[in-house]
Parts: structure tokens; C-alpha cells; sequence
């Protein structure tokens, strides 16, 4: 075996500072156990159903030697010079309001703005103090893209600003006395009406449709400014707002290298952080990959999906900052255990063996292993063992003891899991109000979060907890509720060849008699009227005792949720759906430096 590949301990120690990053654990070992062949699987094995997934695309031994040769020391004393000069940009008075909103946005973007966090939100609390909700209103075409762009970063960061703003722009709009042709003005109106809520009538019905044809009509006409051809098609492709974050930091650093106004010390200053945090989410991966190998899941279980990676790869979408290893780590634990469960209830299990398996989740008690069937034993055990001591290292830290909150988050998706297979095996077929108050928590997500919430937080609220464990935090089921309608779209047909419960795609076919098509388009507006009630959800989060960064974490599900169903199943057929294809840009390979290694 390849040895393993590790940074420098200077690199490490910067790009992981967390006390608590949680080391590889020794205890599944199971070496005597040989893989499931259809040559010793018995009979009642070979009659049940098969999800008929391919194998990981990954080999264990290469993940262990990936490396980023560009992160060296060197590299970090120079990434520590360049922020400060960085900072310095931040700081300076004599940038005016436009050119401090600008650097703000390159700085997100680009990947760095983690570094300046506490600098970023006292210039936007002043801002938006100076002007109290209204901002400054546009009055003229000139000023769109300043105030289209305050108004994105301000709501981003859970300011609440008003739409009246647009007041003199949609009058223009509706009365067809818009002349700006200003391509990049327009483009910054299309991407501040996505944080609209349900209440902002006028960014939905008339700046979007206005800003998405006119960004269409220039994309279509004949440019020669291939720069910003590229980012008109970027945006209609999917708007920044929806966007995994760390993917599109990379893409970003590509494209800003390429404007011809580059500030040079922040391209530099952006390429040497991607590398050094790509360490830190290079040693989470080996750490994830050992762990799944240890648990012999996939030698014990041969139906399941044998998708580590793809899992990690949802850890980082959801908190990329290389100080939170521990909670990636958690995250990708979490996510490979909902998978190897999901498939047991989905393609494997008799309802026999579900209601027991659900039963044991729900009382807890490993005393009573005995009682499951064979091939499902070692599952738990895993599962009790993981939450348990994720727990274990929670009170040791923490000195709240959060396992009651945790096993109940795995009770309630067992039995939301029990629900479907009930479902799917009595032929019953749901309304969609139905099937989304059900699969809205079979998704996964609240359980990612609440084990997100535990291992994240330095502080623990009992409080918040309570909400999470009862399912009252209601951003949490919007994300949850986009990650189960981009599922949807991007899986059932596949999930329903191998026999599994309908989908709210044939939920809605069922229930209203519409074609595919048009089921599918009421799904992709369920998921935009999803994303509108979740950027009120994060406005009044302000007004909370939930965290900000719990907030844009579950923003995260929902956006690693359009980035992994984009193009297809991205879990279970990664290959086809450009997963691997992502991975290697983001994990993988490091960006490259000017000058010597």
C-alpha cells in the first residue's frame, strides 16, 4: 500500500487550527470478513431486489497519496503577507461606496472572504445604517449595478432591505422607457432578484423575467466581449445565489484571472488560499476514506452504494472553511450512514426486517442486536457506535450531552424510511402535500443538520436544539425540502425502474392528471418557491438565537443540492454526472502558481 501523502505540519496546523478534529477510529476491524460474491450469497439474497449501482470510481490507495505539491510553507507565510495587504484594501476610506461593494463581492467570489468576516459586516452594518432599509433608491439606469449589488450583499448577510428601491426601475420597466444596454448592470439586477421572498412581488414578476430576457436577447446577439458572454451564460445556467459556493470559487478565480482588470494581489492572494485549504479537505478525505474502509460496510453489505467520496464531497459544500474539519468529517460520517441505511429500506429489505430495524434505532439498545437479521447487525452497531461517540467527544468539549437529540434525528428518518417502503409495497400512491411532509425529512437533511448544529457550535443551545430535534426550524425544512425536489428530478426514473415509491414528479402526475413536463416544471417552481420562503426563513433568523452560520449552512444543503442533482444523479452515478469531473477540480487538483513549485 501507497504510504500516505501528507502537508506539512505548518501547512496542516494553519489549514486545520480545531481543537477537536476527530482522528481516524481502529475499532471495525473485520479482516476475516471476505466480500459477498454471488458464490457464497444464499439463495434469499440472490431474490431480493438490486439498486444495480456501479462501483466507486475511487480507489482507497489513490485518495491516501492525493497531495497539493503548490502548498508549501513558503506559501503560507506569503498568503499571510498578501491578506494583510488585503486588508488594508478594506480598510481604506478613500474607496468609494461602488469600489468597497465591489471588493466585497471579488473577496466571497474568490473564495477569501472567511478571512475578513467581522471587517465585512461592520462595513455593510454601515451601510445599511447610513441608509436605514431603503438603501439609496435607483433613479437613475446609471447606478443599477451599485444598488442591485448593495442590495444583494446586504440580504445576503440578513439585512433587511426593501425592494421599493427598484420603484423608478420597474416603472421604466413596465412602461418599456428602459435604455441601459449595460450588460453588467443587468446581470447584477438578475442576481439580486434571487433573494426575493414570497412577499417581493415586483423582483419576481417584473425584474427577473425583465433582467433573464434581456441577459437571453444579449447571449444570442453578436458580442465580441467574450469575457462577459461567458458570465451572462453563467448566470442564466444557474444564478450565484443557488450556487455550491467552493465550486464556484474555483470557477471564479478562472474567470476574474482572465479579466483585464485583475487586481493582481487578489488573484494571488486567492490561489495560494485555494491550495493550502485544499490540504485541509485533502486530509479530511483520506480521514473519511480510512473510516469507511475500517466499517466494511460495502464487503458486508454489496447492494449498497459505495459512494465515500461523493459523500465527503456534500461535507464540503455545506462548510469549506479549512478551521471545520471536524464538523466535515461529522458531516461525511453522517451522510455515508443515511446512504448504506437509505439502500437497506429502499432495494433490500423485507418489511419484516424494516420494522425491526426501526424499532432498534428507536429504543436504542444495542443489548438487543440479536433481534436483527444478520446483515443488518453490523449496520447498527456501526450507527450506535458513530452517534455515540460523536456524542462522547460533544460532552467532553461542550459539557452537553446531545446523543437524546442525535439517535432521535436517525428514529425519525427510519420511520419516515418505514413509511415509503409501506407505501411502495401496498402500491398507495400520495398527494404531493403528502409525499413532501413525509420526504422532507426521509431526505436527510434535518439529520445532517442537527449532527452539523453539535459539531459545529462552540455554544449549544438545549433550546435550539429542541426545536431542531422536533422539526420546528422551518429553513431547515426548506433546504431539506429543495434537496428532496432536486432529487426527485434528477433520480426518479431511475429509482422507480429498480421499484421504490413515487416521486412528487409522478405525485403530481397522479394527482392532476399533467404530462411529465409539466410536472417537472411544477416541481422546478416548487424548488424556486422553496428558495423564497427560505430567504425569508434567513432574513428573520436575524431576529433569532439561531446561529448565522447554522443559517447559511442549511442555505448550503439546499445549494450542494442543485450543484449534485445538476446534471443527473451526482451520488449514485457520479461518473455521469459530472461529479468526478467537479471533484478532481475541487479537491484534486490545486491551482496552479506562476513561478516555481
Amino acid at each position: 500500500m501507497s504510504t500516505l501523502c501528507l502537508g506539512s505540519a505548518l501547512i496542516y496546523r494553519n489549514a486545520i487550527t480545531g481543537k477537536n478534529c476527530r482522528h481516524r477510529p481502529k475499532r471495525f476491524v473485520c479482516k476475516s470478513m471476505t466480500k459477498t460474491t454471488p458464490e457464497n450469497v444464499s439463495a434469499d439474497v440472490l431474490s431480493r431486489r438490486s439498486g444495480n449501482y456501479k462501483p466507486s470510481p475511487w480507489d482507497h490507495r489513490y485518495l491516501l497519496c492525493i497531495n497539493n505539491e503548490y502548498a508549501k510553507e513558503e506559501k503560507v507565510i506569503a498568503r499571510d503577507l498578501l491578506k494583510e495587504k488585503v486588508r488594508k484594501m478594506l480598510d481604506v476610506e478613500t474607496k468609494s461606496r461602488l469600489e468597497q461593494l465591489e471588493l466585497i463581492d471579488e473577496l466571497q467570489k474568490l473564495g477569501v472572504s472567511y478571512h475578513f468576516e467581522v471587517d465585512i459586516n461592520d462595513i455593510l452594518m454601515d451601510f445599511h445604517h447610513q441608509n436605514g432599509r431603503s438603501i439609496l433608491k435607483c433613479d437613475k439606469e446609471e447606478d443599477l449595478h451599485a444598488t442591485s449589488l448593495e442590495f444583494r450583499l446586504l440580504r445576503q448577510h440578513g439585512f433587511d432591505v426593501s425592494e421599493d428601491i427598484f420603484d423608478v426601475i420597474i416603472d421604466k420597466i413596465e412602461s418599456e422607457t428602459f435604455k441601459s444596454d449595460d450588460i453588467n448592470s443587468i446581470i447584477s439586477l438578475y442576481e439580486a432578484s434571487y433573494l426575493s421572498t414570497k412577499s417581493d412581488i415586483k423582483l419576481r414578476e417584473v425584474i427577473r423575467p425583465f433582467a433573464t430576457e434581456q441577459i437571453r436577447k444579449f447571449v444570442d446577439g453578436e458580442t465580441c466581449n467574450l469575457e462577459v458572454r461567458e458570465k451572462a451564460i453563467h448566470a442564466l445556467e444557474m444564478p450565484y445565489h443557488w450556487r455550491m459556493r467552493r465550486l464556484e470559487t474555483r470557477w471564479y478565480i478562472d474567470a476574474y484571472e482572465k479579466k483585464h482588470d485583475t487586481n493582481l494581489v487578489l488573484i494571488e492572494f486567492a490561489k495560494i488560499d485555494f491550495n493550502i485549504v485544499q490540504i485541509a479537505h485533502q486530509e479530511d478525505l483520506k480521514y473519511a476514506s480510512s473510516w469507511w474502509k475500517e466499517t466494511c460496510l460495502v464487503n458486508h453489505l454489496p447492494f449498497v452504494r459505495d459512494r465515500i467520496v461523493e459523500n465527503y464531497y456534500l461535507a464540503v459544500g455545506i462548510i469549506y472553511e479549512p478551521q471545520f474539519g471536524n464538523a466535515r468529517r461529522i458531516i461525511s460520517i453522517v451522510n455515508a450512514l443515511v446512504t448504506t441505511i437509505d439502500d437497506i429500506y429502499d432495494i433490500y429489505g423485507t418489511l419484516e426486517e424494516l420494522e425491526i430495524f426501526t424499532a432498534m434505532v428507536d429504543n436504542w439498545d444495542v443489548n438487543r442486536l440479536d433481534e436483527l437479521p444478520e446483515y443488518m447487525r453490523l449496520c447498527f452497531l456501526i450507527l450506535y457506535n458513530e452517534v455515540n461517540s460523536i456524542g462522547c467527544d460533544i460532552l467532553k468539549d461542550k459539557h452537553i450531552n446531545v446523543i437524546p437529540f442525535l439517535k432521535k434525528s436517525w428514529a425519525d428518518l427510519c420511520k419516515t424510511y418505514l413509511v415509503e417502503a409501506k407505501w411502495y409495497r401496498k402500491g398507495y400512491k400520495p398527494s404531493v402535500k403528502e409525499y413532501i411532509q413525509n420526504a422532507w425529512i426521509s431526505i436527510s437533511g434535518q439529520t445532517v443538520l442537527i449532527h452539523f448544529y453539535c459539531g459545529f457550535s462552540d455554544q449549544i443551545s438545549v433550546q435550539i436544539l429542541e426545536t431542531l430535534a422536533q422539526h420546528r426550524q422551518d429553513i431547515v425544512r426548506c433546504s431539506a425540502t429543495i434537496l428532496r425536489l432536486a432529487n426527485d428530478l434528477a433520480t426518479s426514473p431511475d429509482e422507480l425502474a429498480r421499484g421504490d415509491v413515487l416521486k412528487s414528479v409522478q405525485c403530481y402526475m397522479h394527482e392532476t392528471g399533467a404530462t411529465e413536463e409539466e410536472a417537472q416544471a411544477h416541481v422546478q417552481q416548487m424548488i424556486c418557491d422553496t428558495w423564497e420562503e427560505m430567504n425569508y426563513e434567513a432574513k428573520m433568523a436575524g431576529t433569532s438565537s439561531l446561529p448565522r452560520s447554522f443559517v447559511e449552512a442549511a442555505m448550503n444543503v439546499a445549494r450542494m443540492a442543485q450543484c449534485i442533482y445538476q446534471y443527473g444523479d451526482g451520488h449514485g452515478s457520479p461518473e455521469e454526472a459530472k461529479t468526478v469531473e467537479r471533484f478532481m477540480y475541487l479537491v484534486v487538483n490545486p491551482v496552479p502558481l506562476d513561478g516555481p513549485k
